[in-house]
């Protein structure tokens, strides 16, 4: 398995129950797909550079786990589609990768 993180921004409008219920749904999706969850880093409600659909400020979260191209795969897939996630972003850990 190879080493990733996401970084995904939650609408602002999202009360705290609904924002929590998206961060453990996050990492279930990696998990039931065969991968592992390292750390997940709640950075909180941040400003953005510039308007993104009207709204000024979201909340950040930034999760490192190790998967299979396919466990990515769905994860992108289905956070896509995710009306609450504003943005998001996976990349691979390029650190582990050239230590090996």
């Amino acid at each position: 398995m190879k080493k990733y993180e996401v970084m995904y921004i939650i609408n602002s409008s999202v009360e705290d129950e609904k924002r929590n219920s998206v961060v453990e749904t996050v990492a279930n999706i990696i998990t039931e797909n065969g991968g592992k969850v390292n750390k997940t880093d709640e950075w909180g409600m941040r400003d953005f550079a510039y308007r993104i659909d009207d709204m000024t400020k979201g909340y950040y979260v930034v999760v490192a786990f190790e998967a299979d191209n396919a466990c990515v795969k769905e994860l992108d897939r289905l956070m896509g589609i995710n009306q609450s996630i504003v943005r998001f972003m996976i990349t691979r850990d390029e650190a582990s990768a050239e230590a090996k």
